[in-house]
């Protein structure tokens, strides 16, 4: 059995290969995928080679963890069926070729713990499942922050600062403030405004979410909190992250980290798409065949007006 699947051979270097796929355990479903998302965070530090060393890196790779088809084949000890249409988060089924994280093919062979069953109404947007979760995740650490702050700035409005500033205005809560400094970026508001850093002249911030993955904002969030304001790095830094103490130690300034989703953010964003709370529309700018995948990639990765690429597998099984 085997795949065809996107294999980043080295920086820069991408081709459409044919895998053999590691054969199925009984715990084990073999997905046939619909449609994969390129991801401008951590699939573009692959990319160009950015990305810090951790356990699995490496190339040759598959990427890819915002992927959804349907089950196909499933083995004896699976909870889920054939013919569900499910979230995958990525799969390890390459052999020698890593799967980092190796959602980015026509078919799969993943743990059935790992996937999750979506509504066939979400069609291409199920992939958008993985950066809501992200953005769920960074507010309510999987449900254990209680009281919740949310976001009253976020800084960056592409697709993580959009879902994370709809988020905050479906639940309720005050409409943040959004930080965009590229013109491309400012249209698609839904409910909240988006300014420039230089025009804000608010320095009272609660809580500062920073989806830009810029290592030398800090100084300047800092800067703008409130005293014993919080700023939550929500995006993915390649660079150190330093700030000046002084101002901080003013403001008795608390810095937090959010890290990836767990199964509890994406359940939980799952019901609120599926049911229509939260809105995934106009996020997805870009479809490209997987046999244009090396534009596809340099599109997602270089044009501002491109928010999310996503990869048609519907005919290349």
């Amino acid at each position: 059995m085997n795949t065809t699947a996107i294999v980043l051979a080295q920086p820069e270097h991408l081709m459409l290969s044919r895998l053999d796929l590691t054969p199925p355990a009984d715990d084990d479903v073999i997905v046939d995928i619909e449609y994969s998302g390129i991801s401008t965070g951590t699939e573009k530090l692959l990319w160009n080679g950015r990305m810090p060393t951790f356990p699995g890196m490496g190339y040759p790779l598959v990427p890819g963890y915002e992927s959804v088809g349907h089950i196909v084949e499933a083995g004896r000890r699976a909870r889920h069926r054939v013919g569900e249409r499910v979230f995958v988060p990525g799969a390890r089924c390459y052999g020698e070729v890593r799967g980092l994280f190796g959602g980015a093919a026509s078919r799969v062979v993943v743990s059935d713990s790992r996937i999750t069953p979506v509504s066939d109404t979400l069609g291409d947007k199920s992939v958008l499942l993985a950066l809501a979760a992200t953005a769920y995740h960074s507010v309510s650490g999987a449900g254990k922050r209680n009281p919740i702050i949310a976001p009253d700035l976020i800084v960056g409005h592409g697709v993580l600062g959009r879902l994370l500033a709809r988020m905050v205005v479906v639940a309720g809560f005050a409409p943040p403030t959004v930080w965009e400094t590229n013109p491309m970026r400012t249209s698609g508001a839904e409910g909240y405004p988006v300014i420039k850093p230089e025009d804000d002249v608010r320095r009272d911030y609660r809580a500062i979410y920073d989806v830009s993955g810029d290592a030398r904002i800090l100084d300047s969030l800092v800067a703008r909190l409130a005293p014993g304001g919080e700023i939550v790095l929500a995006g993915f830094y390649t660079e150190p992250i330093a700030f000046a103490f002084a101002p901080a130690f003013m403001r008795e300034a608390q810095i937090r980290c959010a890290a990836e989703f767990k199964k509890p953010d994406l359940l939980a964003v799952k019901e609120l798409a599926e049911s229509g709370v939260l809105s995934l529309d106009g996020l997805i700018t870009h479809h490209a065949e997987p046999m244009q995948a090396d534009t596809a990639y340099r599109t997602a990765f270089g044009d501002a007006g491109c928010l999310k690429m996503v990869l048609d597998w519907r005919h290349c099984q």
